[in-house]
This record gives C-alpha cells, sequence and structure tokens, in this order.
C-alpha cells in the first residue's frame, strides 16, 4: 500500500473482533501496516470514538490501562488531524454538497486535510470519490 490512507473508527474496532477473524485480520494488517510504513492516519474524532466504544460497548469493555496503552502505541503516532474551525466548515460543506451526517463529513475532511486517497471505511458507500479522495471497504476487498 503506497497511498496514503485515512483509518475510520470501525477498521480499529474489528481489530479487537475476535469473533469476525475475517474482518479482524485484515483490520489488524491495515492498521499494522499504518504504523510500519508511516502512511495511515487518523483524527482526534477516531481517538474519541474508539475510546468510548472500547471502553464501554465491547461485548468484554477494555480496562482503563489496556486503553491508555492502546491510545499511545497505536493510535497517538498515527493522530495527525485535530479539531479546528477550518474542519468544521469543511465539513459542513461536505455534508451539504455529498449528504453525508455531520460526523462522517468530519472524517471525510479529516482524511482531505491530511492528503489522503483513500478512506477506509466500512461505513461509507465504497468506491466514492470526493475530490482526491476515494472512499474503500476493505471487507470488500
Amino acid at each position: 500500500m503506497n497511498d496514503k490512507y485515512f483509518i475510520d473508527t470501525n477498521i480499529f474496532v474489528y481489530s479487537f473482533d475476535s469473533e469476525n477473524t475475517s474482518k479482524q485480520k485484515t483490520a489488524l494488517s491495515l492498521i499494522h501496516d499504518a504504523l510500519q510504513n508511516s502512511n495511515g492516519v487518523i483524527s482526534y474524532q477516531v481517538v474519541q470514538e474508539f475510546a468510548n466504544v472500547a471502553l464501554r460497548k465491547f461485548r468484554n469493555p477494555i480496562t482503563v490501562d489496556d486503553c491508555q496503552k492502546y491510545l499511545n502505541i497505536v493510535m497517538e503516532p498515527l493522530c495527525t488531524v485535530f479539531s479546528s474551525f477550518e474542519l468544521y466548515h469543511q465539513a459542513i460543506e461536505i455534508s451539504q454538497r455529498w449528504q453525508f451526517s455531520f460526523y462522517d463529513s468530519l472524517i471525510i475532511g479529516a482524511a482531505l486535510q491530511d492528503n489522503c486517497n483513500i478512506l477506509y471505511s466500512e461505513d461509507m458507500q465504497h468506491g466514492q470519490k470526493i475530490r482526491d479522495l476515494e472512499i474503500r471497504d476493505p471487507f470488500l476487498l
């Protein structure tokens, strides 16, 4: 994978899903590649959403200590886009033009802001292009 890509929250959630080994393997591969080759990124929103799900909504929630370690080792090195009014304005424009929810538009805006070519997400339309960004469902590939 040579293109710079953005990883949506659902990929991180699947990396912990031992009941769906196929999706877990794909998710772990994407995350490993992002860390090893420095070509994958996330935003503050992905960190927030993941921590909420991991601590409260996993079938077996992870401990606070394990969540802290995961944030330090995995998410912090990948997090390159942070909250800003520029990002909010861009998300509103994306939401209006392409009819995404505001929160999905924040993810798309973050990917565009960091010049990603690919956004890996299971929750958006596979193959859709938004400017120079293509949405891909890694579980369909």
